[in-house]
């Protein structure tokens, strides 16, 4: 599993962010268009696409079909991310990432329980009123709330909040 390119990606989205960037992209990989799918699922991006090196235009963006994905091609393909923003503030703050390369927390069913309702676990902090969390487990990447729905536990990614 490839933490490294998650710390990359909630790095480059929280500099964007204070950037005022209203589009920016990674690069295609599995765990970023798992994290990045999850956090457009609980509201805070506008759209994720994939495409090339060149931006997709914004304005057409409901019809956009990206090229088809090829050998030839696969290096070149990004990910390409609308940012949110409400009265000129970002939607997406404080930011933080979990797991790192060197230190992985993985939480069980009833850790990730504890923390959806508020209270410490896994070396965590609750969530607190308007906070997201995001899992990675073997059935998919999900908002903590939503794993407790599907009852199954996994990696601790990043966690959003106000």
């Amino acid at each position: 599993m490839s933490i490294k390119n998650i710390v990359n990606v909630t790095s480059h989205l929280r500099n964007a962010c204070r950037a005022r960037l209203g589009l920016t992209s990674v690069p295609l990989s599995k765990y970023n268009l798992g994290l990045l799918l999850a956090m457009h699922r609980a509201g805070f991006l506008s759209f994720v696409t994939r495409g090339g090196p060149e931006p997709p235009n914004p304005d057409t963006i409901a019809t956009y079909r990206p090229p088809p994905l090829t050998t030839a091609n696969v290096a070149d393909q990004r990910l390409w991310i609308g940012l949110k923003y409400v009265n000129n503030e970002p939607v997406l703050r404080n930011l933080e990432t979990i797991s790192m390369s060197g230190r992985y927390i993985s939480a069980n069913m009833k850790a990730l329980n504890r923390l959806a309702r508020g209270f410490d676990a896994s070396y965590q902090k609750g969530l607190n009123f308007g906070e997201c969390m995001f899992v990675t487990t073997s059935v998919g990447t999900f908002e903590i709330r939503e794993a407790v729905q599907k009852k199954v536990g996994g990696l601790l990614m990043c966690r959003v909040g106000p």
